[in-house]
């Protein structure tokens, strides 16, 4: 670690944990990345991995974004073609392009929406999609008949999180040149959907720690109540 990245460490006390306000300034103020570094909360859960009824999946949208748009695939027949498009999606694909995935593999896209009906054509694609986490689900809500609520919403900042193996969950909540106001706007988003997203039958604490911090950047210690 260099002299610049020690000095920036040292504005944090490793042992003290931070309210929430106070947390965001020392972690844009931490940066010593020359890019614009995003914000990331790491939280850690109560919860047991091995029971599958404790695992912690949900979707939340982020009021600001996280400053990096990704690309939506919207697969859908021809008649919704112009829908899709109008909504904001990046690529509008049909059951030819389906096969063509199936057949070279190939994807130029971060997140895919559907239609119910599109679903069982979807499925001859679900070797290439699945494993990289690409296979619309009506979990991650990106399943349904509203085609323009789904792509809008994920263009304006609508992320899938879940907990890791370690009980861990990781998202990025914006960017250093977010300012406090909408990073605490993010993060209060985010932390009220961790909360909704608890399984039932939890025993103890569920949020049990918390984490800020930016890329590359010290870990500040926030405060679960604040």
């Amino acid at each position: 670690m260099g002299k610049r990245m020690k000095g920036l460490a040292s504005k944090v006390e490793k042992n003290k944990v931070y309210p929430l306000d106070e947390a965001i300034k020392l972690a844009r103020e931490t940066s010593g990345v020359k890019f614009d570094a995003g914000i990331e909360v790491h939280a850690h859960l109560g919860i047991d991995v091995k029971k599958g009824e404790q695992q912690v999946r949900a979707t939340v949208v982020l009021p600001h974004g996280t400053g990096k748009t990704k690309t939506v695939a919207a697969f859908v027949s021809p008649e919704r073609e112009k829908e899709a498009k109008e909504a904001g999606a990046d690529f509008v694909y049909g059951e030819e392009d389906i096969k063509k995935i199936k057949d070279t593999g190939k994807i130029n896209f971060e997140i895919a929406v559907t239609t119910p009906d599109m679903m069982a054509k979807l499925a001859m694609a679900a070797k290439v999609l699945g494993p990289k986490g690409l296979m619309p689900n009506p979990k991650t809500e990106t399943v349904g008949p509203n085609l323009k609520k789904m792509i809008e919403e994920l263009k304006k900042g609508k992320v899938t999180f879940k907990n890791d193996d370690g009980a861990n969950v990781h998202q990025l909540v914006g960017r250093v040149s977010f300012t406090e106001a909408q990073l605490k706007e993010n993060l209060t988003a985010f932390l009220d959907a961790l909360n909704k997203a608890k399984p039932d039958g939890i025993k103890g604490s569920y949020l049990q720690s918390l984490t800020l911090c930016s890329s590359m950047g010290p870990a500040i210690k926030v405060a679960t109540n604040s």
